[in-house]
Parts: structure tokens; C-alpha cells; sequence
């Protein structure tokens, strides 16, 4: 393998804005920003604008659309016939 052509791997922040919500990670990713953290080491901070926290999808407050109205459409214009 050769060396020194892999980006350093360490220690980063991503925080959600949005949800006001931060977690630890490995990661390739750096910040002139820092923060930090809980154990008492600061570590670069990447701001994100949308997590699993903060997803409609992972949340559950994702509209629905009517799909039974989309259903009836369908069978009434392909549907079975006779």
C-alpha cells in the first residue's frame, strides 16, 4: 500500500441544526470549526442540515399521499373489465 496518499482519519462532530442534535463518529471529513464534546476533548464539527433526527422519513411525520384514492382510479380506468 502506498503511504501518505489517504486523507487523515479521525475524530468528528456532525451536528444537525436543524434538530439541535450532535453525535461522534469516525470520519475523513474536517472543519475549521471545533467544538467540545463530552468527554472533554475537542474534536472538528461538520454542520449538516438534515439527520435520521430530523428526517420525515426516519421521524414518521412524512405525508402520505391518498393512495387508495390513486388505487380506485387505476382499477376504475385498467381494472378487471366484464
Amino acid at each position: 500500500m502506498r503511504e501518505a496518499i489517504h486523507p487523515s482519519y479521525g475524530p468528528v462532530v456532525f451536528r444537525d441544526r436543524a434538530a439541535d442534535y450532535a453525535f461522534l463518529t469516525r470520519s475523513t471529513m474536517t472543519s475549521e470549526k471545533t467544538i467540545e464534546w463530552e468527554d472533554g476533548h475537542t474534536h472538528p464539527v461538520v454542520d449538516v442540515e438534515i439527520s435520521d433526527v430530523s428526517h420525515p422519513f426516519y421521524t414518521g411525520t412524512a405525508r402520505v399521499l391518498d393512495t387508495a384514492g390513486r388505487v380506485e382510479r387505476f382499477e376504475r380506468r385498467y381494472g378487471k373489465k366484464g
